[in-house]
């Protein structure tokens, strides 16, 4: 009776946990399901056979040939009261035994899978039913059969222990392995990577942004090539989504009710979102008449009870940072550590686009420098797990109207900021005292990086030049492509190498900067209205004309003969 429940347990700890999957029964064993019935049929009788043989005892022997007689005299009952049940504890017994060698064979499987998943060699995935997934490599050979999460804790075991037997980490977390909301996220199927959550994911999808070729942008900066990732295509369309669902995540987790950020616009329509999702509260601190309508339509439709401040983004963050020390506020500006995390995400994902070989530049908007201090941290992160062998050169390119931190590399070295009073078109980099300074000293230094500043006619232009490639972004994110071109007239960035710029937000967060640049009176009434007209040709201002088919028509030929072959 002992041995039939203990037998009874194990089987039952067994499926229950996945140690014995009937899906690894079918495709692993000869005969399937069938070959483990007659093993266990086979072998009780085989060991009562060498039992009999071994004993040397006479009296043991007769008594067993006496046994034998007596099941020809009066089988039913032996059946019954002898055979049947020591059968089934044999059974038992046996597949007990399955059970505990099973365990230790299903263990040195998902460590040669977790292996080579971090290798990249696993190449097909096949969801069998009941939470089981079938890996296989290219050669078709099955690597692991069973549950992803706990392939996914093998992995997270590899990573955080920095295996020694551990090839480089590629393709990290691209296998369609589970089917949770987090895999379906660019920035929680690299969660092995990020600070432990205990909880499920505030997630929206974002991440998985597109690498663009901007073969028209690439020609005038006087490149051979030139590439853009565009982090504006998050889903409320800018970067700041990829820190946002950490820290939001972060702040569920902990209890918060209401969350609160300063903000030009991008970080506050992100937030609100998230707060939403999420079931809390948000808070948005903007400055009075100096952020974009457009973002700010966002917080407003997300819920966020929004403050306009009578002062500059800086001050708008005094105040917060007052608030937070006051009220049980979570404070999700960019100096939370979990959005950092977060937004490191996005230079992980470009790496593995590019096929984890490093391009020779990445070059970056420089507002707050939260987002250039996230990705250089990822980049040195991947260095050091080995999934590229060398570093790019991390490059951050600010306004010449809010440049404190270009000044502070050119004239001090970095060693120390001075705030200004920022003033540039580009609100997403309206800031004066950027609060992650130091962190993007680090990351420059660490990379070998530059920095540099660009006029309000050399944004315009770029920003006009990346939409003619049929791309866009908000303004903020075309310093790079006028940076970029600087650089490459300083001798800093050769034709031939690789550049990837990164595009913080989307064309529609800055409408009304668009159709002023159309228009033509975007630099009106300021000291660059007579730079402007250098602007003609990337300017497209809607022509009103008759309601006749000539006119149109008319229209066409002259743009025709302007631009040859188009």
């Amino acid at each position: 009776l002992l041995d039939t429940l203990i037998g009874a347990g194990l089987i039952v700890w067994a499926v229950s946990t996945g140690a014995l999957p009937f899906q690894l029964l079918r495709t692993q064993l000869p005969g399937g399901s069938w070959t483990l019935v007659a093993a266990a049929l086979a072998v009780p009788v085989a060991l009562v056979l060498a039992a009999c043989l071994v004993r040397d005892r006479a009296a043991a022997a007769l008594a067993e040939a006496r046994r034998g007689f007596a099941i020809l005299a009066s089988p039913r009952a032996y059946l019954v009261r002898v055979a049947l049940p020591q059968v089934t504890a044999w059974m038992l017994r046996v597949l007990a035994m399955y059970c505990f060698l099973h365990a230790f064979h299903i263990d040195g499987q998902m460590n040669h899978a977790a292996l080579a998943l971090l290798a990249g060699s696993v190449t097909t995935v096949v969801y069998t039913g009941g939470g089981v997934y079938l890996w296989k490599d290219a050669e078709g050979g099955v690597l692991y059969v069973g549950k992803a999460k706990s392939l996914r804790s093998r992995v997270r075991s590899y990573v955080q222990n920095d295996h020694a037997e551990s090839p480089k980490l590629r393709q990290l977390m691209r296998v369609a392995a589970d089917v949770e909301s987090a895999d379906l996220s660019g920035v929680w199927r690299f969660r092995e990577l990020l600070p432990t959550l205990k909880s499920e994911p505030i997630t929206l999808r974002e991440g998985n942004t597109p690498l663009y070729d901007l073969p028209r942008c690439a020609q005038a900066a006087e490149m051979q090539s030139l590439q853009a990732k565009h982090q504006g295509m998050n889903p409320t369309a800018s970067f700041k989504d990829t820190g946002m669902t950490t820290a939001a995540s972060f702040a569920r987790q902990e209890g918060f009710r209401w969350v609160a950020c300063a903000s030009t616009g991008n970080t506050s329509a992100s937030m609100a979102a998230y707060a939403a999702r999420g079931g809390m509260r948000s808070l948005v601190l903007i400055p009075d008449g100096k952020i974009s309508w457009g973002k700010l339509s966002q917080s407003l439709d997300y819920g966020a009870v929004t403050c306009q401040l009578r002062g500059d983004f800086d001050g708008c963050v005094r105040v917060l940072n007052e608030l937070v020390k006051r009220r049980p506020i979570y404070l999700l500006n960019s100096v939370n550590p979990y959005r950092l995390e977060g937004q490191k995400t996005a230079a992980i994902e470009l790496l593995e686009q590019l096929n984890w070989q490093p391009p020779d530049h990445i070059i970056v908007p420089g507002g707050n420098l939260g987002n250039s201090s996230a990705l250089g941290k990822a980049l040195v992160e991947m260095k050091e797990l080995g999934l590229i062998s060398r570093l790019p050169k991390l490059s951050v390119i600010q306004a010449e109207g809010a440049n404190p931190f270009v000044r502070s590399i050119r004239e001090d070295g970095g060693a120390k900021l001075t705030p200004m009073q920022a003033d540039t078109l580009a609100t997403a980099i309206r800031i004066g005292n950027p609060a992650s300074w130091k962190k993007a000293q680090k990351v420059l230094k660490a990379t070998e990086g530059e920095v540099e500043e660009v006029s309000e006619i050399e944004i315009a232009l770029a920003k006009a030049e990346i939409g003619a490639d049929g791309v866009g972004c908000e303004p903020a994110s075309a310093v790079t492509l006028a940076g970029l071109k600087k650089l490459v007239k300083r001798g800093f960035v050769r034709s031939n190498e690789s550049v990837v710029l990164i595009l913080t937000g989307h064309v529609l967060k800055d409408p009304e900067f668009t159709l002023k640049f159309h228009r033509g009176d975007l630099f009106t009434g300021t000291l660059d209205e007579k730079h402007a007209a250098m602007l003609g040709a990337q300017q497209r201002a809607p022509l009103v004309l008759d309601a006749t088919v000539d006119a149109v028509s008319g229209v066409l030929d002259k743009f025709d003969r302007e631009v040859p072959g188009e």
